[in-house]
């Protein structure tokens, strides 16, 4: 789960390249490497207060209830962004392989989203098992498209590294923050594990490991293989795969595809799932839209259903133009990486004690602050999510005081 959380389509798209050209690559060093610090501080957060609230409630115990609103609301309303971005990148690759057109796309990206509901809707554990039956392949595949386009790669491509200047680094950053941000999904999930304290921490340096290796793998040969058009193409893992195996590689790599995105949207809406119901129960967020009437210790059904019909909406909107990846990768960007920064504020409270990762995270604070800041406009959508969090909380407490105050 883990693994394919984190290593999700960003493997796929060709946006930091088309942000930054070759220097695309030290945006996708900057992230792993900061990914690092923030794994280990989510993974102690988690093994240390395991809870479906993930890093809310992390930052509830850390700053208070006012706080932990705004930041489990840009999380679970993020998901419904990333979630059809996710999808559409796989059907993207899934369409071009079998020369479908794009109109195929937003259907194969609806079937990806109901078939991760069906996983998550019979329980966390067939979810995982199939999660770690998809990701064993989906490593060995990327890892050989890498091997391969790997001869193909030229110096020459690299040149001139900078296109755009330096500030296309942050720009390529902070579009790509939503393929590294998913640390935050897993730590929804800590309550899950059997014992949390001792899995969850090992479970993160080995997919932090992995990760990394393919992710920085795959953004030189990408760029080295490519050039120029590594930015223009909807699917350049296509284009490696083809250099080494020709025309017969593009099955294979829709089906990498679309691993890769049922990776991302089951654990991200097993992430939200658990978020939404414990939102609900703490009056964070509407109960009648996360907690059913027989819930409770099993799969948050509501809270599933809501987070996965609302990403399949914006799906049928993408699919009618009103929106696209433009716009889907950075606004989910954005509200991710708030969540980050949040949730690392709130270590350096939490973890006494633990004197390294306390100073990891308030390093890791500034830099997710610098790769927030290079979100731009789309700053607005933790902004709005944030206020209406904090409207929400308002009224409940209006409703809610007149009622205790006649039952004193």
């Amino acid at each position: 789960m883990c693994i394919g959380a984190v290593l999700g389509p960003g493997a796929l798209t060709s946006t930091a390249a088309a942000a930054a050209g070759p220097a695309s690559v030290l945006a996708w060093l900057v992230l792993v490497a900061v990914s690092l610090p923030v794994a280990r501080v989510f993974a102690a957060l988690g093994a240390r207060y395991p809870d479906g609230g993930g890093v809310a409630a992390s930052v509830e115990r850390a700053f208070g209830p006012w706080l932990a609103g705004p930041v489990g609301w840009w999380f679970y309303w993020a998901v419904p962004l990333g979630v059809p971005a996710a999808a559409l990148i796989g059907g993207e690759y899934a369409a071009a392989a079998a020369g479908w057109g794009h109109s195929a796309v937003p259907v194969i990206a609806l079937l990806v989203v109901g078939a991760a509901y069906g996983a998550n809707l019979v329980g966390l554990r067939l979810s995982g098992r199939l999660q770690l039956l998809m990701v064993g392949v989906l490593v060995s595949l990327l890892a050989v498209a890498i091997a391969v386009a790997g001869t193909h790669v030229r110096a020459a491509h690299f040149t001139p590294f900078l296109p755009h200047g330096w500030t296309s680094v942050g720009v390529a950053a902070g579009m790509l923050f939503f393929a590294v941000a998913g640390w935050g999904a897993i730590s929804h999930l800590s309550a899950e594990f059997t014992a949390p304290a001792r899995d969850l921490p090992r479970a993160t340096l080995l997919a932090w490991g992995i990760v990394a290796v393919l992710y920085l793998g795959l953004a030189l040969v990408t760029v080295g293989v490519l050039g120029t058009r590594a930015g223009a193409t909807a699917t350049p893992l296509t284009l490696l795969l083809e250099r080494g195996f020709g025309a017969s590689a593009r099955p294979v790599t829709a089906a990498a595809a679309l691993l890769l995105t049922f990776g991302a949207v089951n654990a991200y809406l097993a992430g939200a799932a658990r978020l939404g119901e414990a939102l609900g129960r703490r009056g964070a967020m509407p109960r009648r839209i996360t907690i059913g009437p027989a819930e409770g210790g099993g799969v948050p059904r509501r809270s599933l259903t809501v987070v996965t019909l609302a990403s399949a909406g914006v799906v049928v909107i993408a699919a009618g133009g009103f929106i696209g990846l433009e716009a889907l990768l950075p606004a989910t960007s954005a509200s991710l990486a708030a969540v980050t920064l949040a949730g690392l504020a709130a270590a350096t409270v939490l973890l006494q004690g633990r004197t390294s990762l306390r100073v990891s995270a308030a390093v890791s604070c500034g830099v997710v602050a610098v790769v927030l800041a290079f979100s731009g406009p789309f700053l607005l959508v933790p902004v709005v999510l944030a206020v209406a969090a904090s409207s929400f909380a308002w009224r409940s407490r209006s409703r809610a005081t007149p009622r205790s105050a006649a039952v004193s």
